[in-house]
């Protein structure tokens, strides 16, 4: 017989034994009962329960008995299955209980680092001190004028409000009318419009429509040698700009270098920033280059960087312009501490710094009979006999009719009958007045007015005036062109980073829109200074600005209002994981005390209070006195005989396998010990002879 699993008490050894009970050889796991309390039926099957899980044996469905005849018939099977499906909830729950918590963890710390970023509200333009109100706290945001860390040739912040150093130009432009000419273009020293960052002030260019001019001589001269060349500073065009320029020039080093006559044609070395007229966004980086055998200066332009430039134009915020030059003849032309543009002194210039080694000659001049004709007429070629170069190509459409309804006799324009003439019409000097024509008002609800024409129609025998075909010209020579011989003005600058030495630093500029915004300058030959010295000042302004930007909400909003279709990317892109986080987060589940175990519901997972109750339930029923004997003993064999027939299902495969192996006699001999044991009068025994019969 195959052995079930048997639970039972022993009462005079206080220990609960589980085990194998059958034909086969007894295994038994015995557990201590002695820290369990007597009579205390959930705590014998939960204690139970766990040695049998402890011992590793699968648990069988057939109860044992202890030393006085009880039968305690448990639903050790049953347990198990609870147990288990009870356990794997509470771990899928587990899980995602702190999976959403986890969401929602990073969800409150994303949101309190953003709501911790400084945030700069209401700057008082007057003020010296800006507090940053958030909640009942504030942060007081202090800005220190920069100061630069390193060897620098030249720096300027106009914090301290006084041109110091800078020269107005008191010349005029050449070659421009008188009205214009003078550079009298007003400067200013003031704070930014938006912003405003409580000390640091800028140059402003506060004219439209004139010249400006101001130069200021470098602390030392730059001498290009072994040391690379930055200059940065930094411009907002604070109410966007129409037609203007915010570069600046490097002045060379001469000794009759005079700043008060510093024009449009002053020498200067490089040329470097931002210009803008029309549609056309400029970053200008040139430089002059002088010709080593003519003595000439030449301006040499960078390619154009190829990004889009228009923001930095239009947005309306501070922006950083870098420009870094280098010994080895490579430069960088760098936005907001971004490189937007690098490239070669000797590759990358237009013109090139290096003139070709030859040149077309200019005396060449091309032959009489030069062919340059690819193709040529076909001269073997005749016109066809049947070509008819007379036939027109449009002709009168001869199956046409006249629509019925039409009015030959009324003109398709009449005279206005309610014109009158004016009364200044004067006929002798204006001529006989006519009243102006309307189309007739009988011809709108006829098919037409006037003399009846046939429509014209293309000529399906119209060919045109027959050309000869084209075919390869055997005398073709080729494109003419002069033929190449050595450049005179050849040179070869292997190193153009050895340009003129720089003394001054200016701004010469037309424009129309005022408020230009300049500031921090600074000239040096490290890159670490001119990034600390950038930090302190543009750096700062920058975080000062996203500070009073308005917040990601504001901004969906007001990109929603421009755009109403973006409202339905909102709806979804935020119903979706909502949805989402419904679903997987709070899963909808039952209540065991509202589960009703059907045959086919054994693998539902049940909660341990569920469990208990039922477990208590059965013990109290077992701890009952017995009152009425066998018939109550019999009728727990009822209770018994429930369960195996709600359990069935689950159990089925397992009770076939143990009926089939008990149909050779086997089954009897369990029944038959089982009445020894209990007597005549057992009714437990009954329910379990009766159980067997009734399943066989």
């Amino acid at each position: 017989m195959k052995p079930s699993a048997a639970i039972g008490f022993e009462p005079s050894e206080r220990r609960v034994a589980i085990g194998r009970g059958g034909g086969g050889g007894a295994s038994r796991v015995e557990a201590p009962a002695s820290s369990m309390p007597s009579g205390s039926g959930r705590a014998a099957h939960a204690r139970a329960a766990v040695e049998v899980m402890r011992s590793g044996r699968r648990p069988g469905f057939l109860l044992g008995r202890d030393s006085d005849g009880t039968v305690l018939r448990g639903r050790i099977h049953f347990l198990f299955m609870k147990i288990w499906h009870t356990d794997q909830v509470a771990r899928m729950q587990f899980q995602w209980d702190w999976l959403c918590f986890s969401v929602l963890l990073l969800s409150s710390v994303s949101a309190e680092s953003e709501d911790s970023e400084v945030e700069v509200e209401g700057f008082d333009k007057n003020s010296e001190d800006t507090n940053v109100e958030k909640g009942s706290s504030s942060l007081e945001v202090e800005y220190k004028t920069p100061e630069p860390t390193g060897e620098v040739y030249f720096t300027e912040t106009f914090d301290d409000a006084v041109l110091s150093g800078w020269v107005l130009s008191q010349t005029k432009k050449e070659d421009t009318d008188e009205d214009i000419a003078k550079y009298d273009g007003r400067w200013e020293i003031e704070p930014l419009k938006e912003n405003t960052v409580p000390g640091d002030r800028g140059l402003v260019l506060k004219s439209v429509a004139k010249h400006h001019a101001i130069s200021a001589m470098l602390t030392q001269p730059f001498i290009f040698d072994s040391k690379p060349l930055i200059i940065q500073y930094e411009v907002n065009f604070q109410d966007g700009i129409d037609c203007g320029g915010a570069y600046v020039k490097l002045l060379s080093k001469s000794d009759d270098l005079n700043l008060e006559y510093f024009h449009d044609r002053t020498s200067y070395t490089i040329m470097f920033g931002p210009d803008k007229c029309g549609e056309d966004y400029k970053l200008h980086f040139i430089f002059r280059h002088k010709h080593p055998k003519t003595g000439d200066y030449e301006e040499k332009h960078a390619k154009r960087p190829d990004v889009d430039l228009k923001k930095i134009f239009t947005d309306r915020k501070t922006h950083l312009y870098t420009l870094v030059l280098k010994p080895d003849d490579t430069f960088e032309v760098l936005i907001d501490q971004a490189v937007v543009g690098k490239g070669s002194l000797l590759e990358d210039m237009v013109p090139p710094v290096n003139p070709p080694k030859e040149i077309e000659d200019p005396n060449d001049k091309k032959p009489e009979d030069w062919d340059e004709r690819a193709k040529i007429p076909d001269p073997e070629a005749v016109k066809p006999d049947d070509w008819n170069e007379d036939e027109p190509p449009k002709i009168e459409d001869h199956d046409a009719v006249k629509p019925e309804g039409w009015l030959d006799d009324e003109p398709e324009y009449i005279p206005d009958p309610n014109a009158e003439k004016p009364e200044d019409w004067d006929e002798e000097m204006d001529g006989e007045w006519e009243a102006p024509q309307i189309p007739n008002p009988k011809c709108e609800t006829a098919p037409g007015c006037g003399v009846w024409v046939r429509p014209m129609m293309s000529n399906p025998n119209y060919k045109g005036k027959w050309k000869p075909p084209m075919i390869e010209n055997p005398n073709y020579q080729g494109i003419w062109s002069p033929q190449k011989i050595p450049n005179p003005d050849y040179f070869e600058d292997s190193h153009p980073f050895q340009m003129t030495a720089v003394g001054a630093v200016g701004l010469e500029l037309w424009s129309m829109t005022s408020d230009i915004y300049f500031d921090n300058f600074i000239i040096c030959s490290e890159k670490e200074v001119a990034d600390r010295w950038a930090a302190d000042g543009w750096g700062f302004k920058k975080l000062v600005a996203s500070a009073n930007e308005p917040g990601m909400f504001s901004q969906l909003v007001t990109a929603a209002e421009e755009r109403p279709w973006l409202w339905v990317i909102y709806i979804l892109t935020l119903a979706l994981p909502i949805g989402l986080g419904v679903l997987f987060c709070w899963p909808s589940k039952k209540i065991d005390e509202d589960m009703d175990y059907k045959k086919t519901d054994i693998a539902k997972p049940l909660t341990k209070g569920g469990l208990e109750q039922e477990v208590q339930r059965k013990d109290e029923d077992l701890e009952k006195p017995n009152e009425n004997g066998g018939e109550d003993e019999y009728e727990g064999g009822e209770d018994e005989e429930d369960y195996e027939e709600e359990n069935e299902g689950g159990e089925g495969s397992q009770e076939e396998e143990v009926n089939k192996s008990n149909k050779s006699g086997s089954e009897e001999d369990e029944m038959k010990e089982a009445d020894e044991s209990t007597g005549s009068g057992d009714g437990p025994a009954k329910s379990v002879r009766k159980r067997r019969v009734r399943k066989d």
